[in-house]
């Protein structure tokens, strides 16, 4: 059971995440399962690449496959085609176990390609690992992480860049749990139905934290939990909550710890005013020097106890197949 999805009370909430790391440290090295493939890139395991080990398992396999991963810096551009399903990538350590490459928009053709992992696998899980994009603040889009798949699994995770960190997408479903997540503009964007839960989400500058392309058909679009809007060089009320990728975009903040480098209006029309009329942005709870409900934007809103308290992670991510990725 999670001990922290009760955790509904926005100053206890933020008390007691603030004694949680953003993530394991290197010292706290997971156990190897004993059916896993093992990646080493020192050569002790099965395979040296994470590549090689993914390209290992066959096509459309309905067993769930583990593939553990030693301790190290592992520079290779990851895909795990939607053919692969049922894979769960386990690292080593959180900070230890490093998947990176340095893309960007331009080197690779398109924002999709500087990828250097990629996930459009249904029933995909990863642990214990930090995901990377090295090309800089100046590279402009470079996302370290691409996930399209349903039933995406992330705990104790770090997804490091700047610019497009985190490529949320496609129509499926995603939970991320006690994970830090860091970058500058529109770090977290795209169009899936995604949770944050006691997750640690970092500004390295100026920017947004989130750029939603919600589809209008989808009742939720990103949903932060129990989490906060930490900040590491990005000044004073210099960031926005987010701004509309697309018109519908959805993004709700539940008991969010916010730091001062978070706005007082809060959220950005992207230079378009009729994307006020149609996005959905919602906060409850909201606490730090970047909580000011006064101040927001008239066309934000403010959720009722009630509201609040009936989104959580399972309601959020159930679908018609009653999915509970907190279990």
């Amino acid at each position: 059971m999670n001990p922290w999805k009760k955790l509904r009370f926005p100053l206890l909430a933020a008390a007691l995440f603030a004694f949680l790391p953003g993530s394991p440290s290197p010292a706290e090295a997971a156990t190897q399962p004993a059916d896993a493939i093992v990646v080493d890139k020192n050569g002790t395991g099965a395979y040296k690449t994470v590549q090689a080990a993914i390209n290992s398992i066959p096509d459309s396999s309905t067993t769930t496959r583990t593939i553990f991963i030693k301790n190290g810096t592992y520079n290779e551009k990851i895909n795990i085609p939607s053919t692969k399903p049922n894979i769960t990538l386990l690292g080593e350590s959180t900070l230890g176990t490093i998947l990176t490459y340095n893309d960007t928009s331009s080197t690779a053709g398109s924002t999709t390609n500087s990828a250097s992992t990629m996930v459009r696998a249904n029933n995909f899980q990863a642990r214990d690992i930090t995901f990377r994009n090295t090309a800089g603040p100046t590279a402009g889009q470079a996302v370290a992480l691409y996930v399209s798949g349903d039933r995406a699994v992330f705990k104790n995770i770090r997804a490091t860049g700047y610019q497009d960190t985190l490529y949320a997408t496609g129509t499926g479903r995603q939970y991320y749990y006690n994970s830090q997540i860091e970058g500058t503009v529109d770090f977290i964007f795209g169009s899936a139905t995604a949770v944050f839960e006691n997750c640690e989400i970092r500004s390295l500058g100026t920017g947004f934290v989130t750029a939603a392309s919600t589809d209008q058909s989808k009742k939720y679009g990103y949903v932060f939990l129990n989490s906060r809007l930490t900040k590491n060089g990005a000044g004073n009320q210099t960031v926005y909550l987010g701004r509309p990728w697309r018109p519908y975009s959805a993004v709700t903040y539940i008991n969010t710890a916010m730091d001062s480098h978070i706005r007082p209006e809060g959220w950005n029309n992207w230079g378009n005013t009729a994307n006020e009329a149609t996005t959905r942005y919602y906060e409850y709870g909201s606490t730090g020097a970047g909580a000011n409900p006064t101040a927001r934007v008239s066309w934000a809103k403010t959720l009722t106890a009630g509201q609040a308290n009936a989104i959580t992670a399972k309601t959020v991510l159930a679908g018609s197949d009653g999915w509970d990725p907190t279990k």
